[in-house]
């Protein structure tokens, strides 16, 4: 899953970004001067691989993992033009937009709600003006055909919506009208996540300026907000797994920033994690919420799904619950399930096949 990392210059986005990636991206406090975006991969932390490790010693573990397109500080060109690095994104599955909830190094008050605000119209300025080019493509042609004429139409009601401050996502549209646009790459028309980022006691009190505001806005725009403290996050990974836990109880949260942020997108785009656990590796793939055990299997390899015959299924807790697959086969736990099964999140499978 490849997801976006936007916000305005000195929001804490580069410690985001090495939170997330375990990078060392150089921080620069003063923001600006960096011209080009850059990409590290997020591994997604999943206790189920580490229990599965444990019991199977294989000689590779594999998480699920977040590709993550980090671009430069975001604000309107000298133009008045849409801001080129947002192009960065436009291919991306998702965006996480960070905003500071602190004050800056330099004494600028936080405004996290002015904050996202400002980003979320430099996104819906940035569809504006793809929507305004295609209408004056489509209208200077030679001819407008029928098809021409209802995407015309269509590009219309998305400008219509951007003008009145409705992102593109938040519109009813059906599988043809979607279909038509799928080209754009619309950012407004990509699940967003609102990442708040807070110095350490702010994070303790989870208490920042706008913080009832931005919840509220967040609710009539079905974005989830995760909060988070991102250079204590960073420095709370250097330490060793007890002390992880001793500091992380401390803050109230028994999950690491980039768990709480892929648990977010997770939802938002309605994805889950399969298991498949053995000697040679322990690995959970990503799939859609819905997808069936033929379909999951091609997500291993295309033979798979080719040859399918079975999938051997154990849920994760019933396999914890038995401590071994010989005592979860003489529970009756585990099961033989069809092509037509619907996959769960934290389904154990071991596919069947043949080719």
């Amino acid at each position: 899953m490849d997801v976006g990392l936007i916000g305005l210059p000195r929001c804490g986005k580069t410690t985001v970004f090495n939170l997330l990636t375990h990078s060392q991206a150089e921080v620069n406090q003063f923001g600006g001067g960096r011209a080009e975006s850059r990409q590290a991969l997020a591994p997604i932390p999943d206790h189920r691989l580490t229990w599965l490790s444990n019991f199977y010693h294989p000689k590779k573990v594999t998480p699920a993992q977040l590709s993550v397109v980090d671009v430069p500080g975001l604000s309107r060109s000298e133009s008045g033009g849409p801001n080129r690095f947002l192009n960065d994104v436009r291919l991306v599955d998702a965006l996480i937009l960070v905003v500071r909830g602190y004050p800056s190094e330099l004494g600028e008050p936080a405004a996290p709600l002015a904050d996202i605000e400002e980003m979320e119209l430099e996104l819906m300025l940035s569809d504006l003006d793809l929507l305004e080019k295609r209408k004056e493509r489509i209208r200077t042609g030679k001819k407008i055909t029928r098809e021409y004429q209802e995407e015309l139409d269509l590009v219309d009601r998305l400008i219509d919506a951007l003008e009145n401050n409705q992102r593109l996502n938040q519109m009813t549209l059906n599988e043809d009208e979607l279909r038509l646009i799928r080209g754009y790459q619309f950012l407004t028309l990509k699940p967003l996540v609102w990442v708040v980022n807070l110095d350490e006691e702010q994070f303790k009190t989870r208490t920042y300026r706008d913080d009832d505001q931005i919840v509220a806005l967040a609710a009539t725009k079905d974005v989830p907000v995760v909060t988070m403290a991102a250079a204590l996050e960073q420095e709370i990974e250097q330490l060793s797994d007890e002390d992880q836990e001793v500091f992380m109880s401390d803050l109230g949260i028994d999950r690491s920033g980039l768990s709480r942020v892929a648990g977010a997108m997770y939802q938002k785009l309605g994805l889950i994690s399969f298991l498949t656990a053995g000697e040679d590796e322990v690995r959970a793939w990503t799939i859609k919420t819905g997808t069936l055990a033929k379909q999951a299997a091609g997500k291993i390899h295309s033979d798979i799904e080719r040859g399918f015959i079975r999938a051997e299924v154990v849920a994760y807790e019933d396999l914890v619950r038995a401590a071994s697959m010989v005592k979860a086969r003489e529970m009756g736990l585990v099961r033989l399930e069809g092509k037509d099964y619907v996959m769960k999140d934290g389904d154990v499978v071991n596919f069947r096949f043949n080719v």
